[in-house]
């Protein structure tokens, strides 16, 4: 059997054994580097480590040694990594340099309670090795047993780096003029968005508002741990306010939800830090999994994906600010041969004959007709009773993901299922991409508004794609199928 037939095709993935949140990212001399929680020596969560890659596109990436190893202080949890442009730190000798901010995580002596506490650690040569800072831990709080994920960014109107932190069922914001001495500033979130589950790995950070380049809007990330009687397991909501270096205040309604992804594996994603401004785009990256099944994902010496990078915005949709995310265009260079096809009006199921893989871009445009749902069939088997349905529920308005016959599923009884979210198509055309690889689907539809992402695991003989529409038919006005190579 192929241990590895599961493996993404364009994901990225450890070289084998454990892997969880994306941390540290950042760009540095021409280089994005990905930090991971990551267990080298076993296939589920186990003592923390930062695992270490780096690419010049963030689509090839090259594996590096470990970057940080548990010490006398504790595991080695999430956490980000910032360039110390102006040396506030002293760790360079007046030279920029890179600096990581991360969670200590151990237990108080002679006690069963968890102990979080946050650290430091720099280095002078890319990334390739690192040195903790002697002074660790730089921040604790024994009030808050849940106390971890800093993501840390210099905040230029203040003259000072700012900290996000999580806290339990809130984020708290300090303020440092050197990343050592940190002062309280606030604290954001009771009565505000979802607490299903602990607050886990906030990012904070600024976009250009919608139909104004002058201004900006402050986005809040926060992902949502996994807690007994929440079949969505853990996932991620965004706030959308304002921020004066100092507090961040909530613009919408505190009751209101706004989740990141409607799928249900996108989880612990931020942003990376110190992209060029001349570059601009602020790009996000998540850990591909779920909480609810993560440790029992039926792939062999390896564990853990994370999703194809988004390029993220705003935009005004019906009257409220919602993020948007867009592959990030570096994606084309793994385009390889196209099928086009235009003009054709669907009425049942249609197979593909000319495209067979695991691993290729869907990318399609519907005009409305009759039909009570449509879409694709992805992943389809030789027979037909296999395949993951990415299809538009036009009665109920309703964009879905369904992979309850999508391969294995039964390795844990939530695993199988159908994830929506509403859609309202424009000027009653509907377009719809899909990213499909051998062990996932990412869908993006609305020009972003609306994603879901989704893991599968098909069997790798399960390689058609159909076209269907039932109940009445639906015009495709255009449809580019792209191979994808690998990385």
């Amino acid at each position: 059997m192929n241990k590895d037939k599961y493996r993404p095709l364009y994901h990225f993935t450890p070289r084998s054994h454990w892997m969880n949140d994306p941390n540290g990212m950042v760009y540095f001399n021409g280089e994005y580097h990905l930090f991971y929680q990551y267990h080298p020596f076993g296939m589920t969560w186990g003592p923390m480590h930062w695992g270490h890659a780096v690419s010049h596109d963030m689509v090839h990436w090259q594996h590096l040694l470990i970057a940080l190893a548990p010490d006398e202080h504790g595991q080695i949890f999430s956490g980000s990594a910032v360039v110390d442009w102006n040396d506030t730190s002293g760790f360079f000798g007046g030279k920029p340099g890179l600096v990581a901010i991360f969670t200590h995580h151990d237990e108080y002596p002679g006690t069963e309670r968890q102990r979080e506490r946050q650290s430091l650690a720099y280095s002078s040569d890319n990334g390739r090795t690192w040195i903790k800072y002697s002074g660790n831990p730089v921040l604790e709080d024994p009030r808050y047993s849940d106390y971890r994920d800093p993501k840390v960014f210099w905040h230029e109107a203040s003259g000072r780096w700012i900290m996000i932190l999580a806290t339990g069922q809130t984020v708290c914001i300090y303020t440092s003029p050197n990343l050592m001495e940190w002062t309280f500033a606030s604290e954001f979130g009771e009565g505000h968005g979802s607490h299903d589950g602990v607050w886990e790995c906030p990012d904070l950070f600024e976009l250009v508002a919608p139909g104004n380049p002058q201004r900006t809007k402050w986005v809040l990330l926060v992902s949502i741990g996994d807690a007994v009687g929440i079949p969505e397991g853990s996932r991620t909501q965004y706030f959308v306010g304002h921020f004066d270096g100092k507090l961040f205040v909530n613009e919408r309604d505190p009751e209101a939800v706004y989740w990141l992804d409607h799928g249900r594996d996108n989880y612990a994603g931020v942003s990376f830090s110190d992209i060029p401004a001349g570059d601009g785009r602020r790009i996000y990256l998540g850990w591909m999994s779920n909480w609810k099944y993560a440790k029992v994902t039926p792939t062999e010496g390896w564990r853990g994906a994370m999703t194809i990078p988004r390029e993220l915005s705003l935009r005004a949709v019906d009257g409220e600010i919602r993020l948007i995310q867009r592959p990030i265009a570096e994606l084309s260079k793994l385009a390889e041969e196209t099928l086009l096809l235009k003009g054709l009006t669907i009425e049942g199921n249609m197979r593909l004959m000319q495209i067979k893989g695991d691993s290729y871009l869907v990318d399609a445009e519907f005009v409305l007709g009759s039909a009570t749902s449509f879409g694709f069939r992805v992943r389809v088997a030789e027979e037909g009773n296999r395949a993951t349905i990415v299809g538009y529920d036009s009665r109920s308005g309703e964009l879905y993901v369904d992979r309850a016959s999508s391969g294995e599923v039964l390795f844990h009884e939530l695993f199988p299922g159908k994830h929506g979210v509403a859609l309202v198509p424009r000027d009653n055309r509907l377009r719809l991409q899909l990213w499909v690889d051998r062990s996932s689907v990412e869908v993006f539809s609305g020009g972003g508004e609306c994603v879901i992402t989704d893991l599968i695991f098909p069997d790798p003989q399960d390689d058609g794609l159909e076209i269907f529409a039932h109940e009445g038919n639906v015009e495709l006005l255009s449809l580019k199928v792209t191979r994808l190579n690998s990385i």
